[in-house]
């Protein structure tokens, strides 16, 4: 039996290799050459390959200091909620699916020297990387997370819009009654709008945001047709708010956005998500995606908002280094965080 082996990629080899389906967009080569770009730190494009073969792939970020090595999957600061492995096995069969997994997971943590206690893993995995269970066997620590996802391939929009809560049905429908609100895509310009709403709206929280501006906008330009970046505007065509997202062949994301907003005592919010879905339905450059992520389902109060749209509750992985020699390096991963995430020592 042909063993795997890892080799280091660049850009364009990950971009060559890497599937047009079941990714995430934040695993393109857009993405990951955007964070390379504001990351301080070593990108590694892992590649598992059997003979010639992809099987597997994974984007790591590696920091030093005095204290220790970080090692993480996606980098903090960035507003990127998850990226991980993507597993790309020759067979359907779920035995060689699990042997392929094990195998790349061995060989990740061997080349990255990650059983060290002077060395902090923290990889978010995306929704579908489903069997984090290789890295719980060596000793990680696994924990679940969630996310929404409204699906449009197999319901109409009206069969989409019959789940959502009465409430919410009632304010898209007092929304779409006032004709002077655009919404619409304004690109790069609109990011900077949306860019500089979020900050406000931090500021106003007395917390911090981290994510650069110059990252976002090597993003929207280099995702190109893979983003759109709606902007709403009132009659007299000043802002009233916006949402950035990307999307690849299957999901279209909610990432960046949505400040609250109102006009006329409705949520502009809600009417830029119904843009989102109507075009998801009837443009026919985006009729392959198959479901629009919320990004996010871990937040109490946000719940209640977003359940509101009758997604399906997704789970995702968290592995994490574990055990008591975890703490100065956890320290570590605070100290290089600029956004003060926290991550909870023992």
């Amino acid at each position: 039996m042909t063993q795997l082996h890892l080799e280091q990629l660049t850009l364009d080899e990950w971009d060559d290799v890497l599937p047009a389906s079941g990714v995430e967009v934040f695993h393109s080569a857009a993405v990951l050459g955007a964070i390379d770009q504001q990351f301080d730190g070593e990108m590694r494009l892992l590649g598992a390959y059997k003979g010639e073969q992809p099987v597997a792939l994974l984007p790591t970020f590696e920091r030093k200091n005095a204290l220790g090595r970080v090692i993480v999957s996606p980098p903090p600061s960035m507003g990127i909620p998850y990226i991980g492995p993507v597993m790309m096995p020759n067979s359907p069969k779920q035995s060689t699916y699990e042997m392929v997994n094990k195998d790349f997971s061995s060989l990740v943590m061997d080349e990255l020297g990650v059983r060290s206690n002077r060395a902090f893993v923290r990889i978010i995995c995306s929704p579908s990387y489903v069997d984090p269970r290789p890295f719980d066997w060596a000793g990680f620590a696994v924990s679940p997370s969630f996310t929404y996802r409204i699906d449009v391939a197999t319901q109409s929009l009206d069969d989409v819009q019959a789940q959502f809560s009465s409430s919410l049905r009632k304010e898209i429908r007092k929304a779409r009654g006032f004709d002077d609100i655009v919404v619409r895509d304004e690109g790069l310009e609109g990011a900077r709008l949306v860019y500089d709403d979020v900050i406000s709206r931090y500021n106003e929280q007395d917390e911090a945001f981290g994510m650069p501006w110059e990252f976002l906008e090597s993003v929207v330009r280099d995702l190109g047709d893979n983003c759109r970046v709606y902007v709403a505007r009132d009659p007299d065509g000043e802002y009233l708010s916006g949402m950035v997202v990307p999307f690849t062949d299957d999901v279209a994301y909610y990432w960046l956005g949505g400040a609250r907003a109102s006009y006329g005592g409705v949520s502009i919010n809600n009417l830029i998500h119904w843009t989102v879905l109507e075009d998801i339905t009837h443009d026919d450059s985006l009729a392959s995606i198959k479901s629009y992520d919320l990004v996010g389902a871990n937040n109490e109060r946000l719940c209640d908002y977003k359940s509101k749209f009758g997604g399906e509750l997704v789970p995702y992985y968290t592995v994490e280094s574990a055990g008591v020699g975890m703490n100065i390096a956890k320290r570590t991963y605070q100290l290089l965080n600029r956004n003060g995430e926290k991550v909870p020592t023992k």
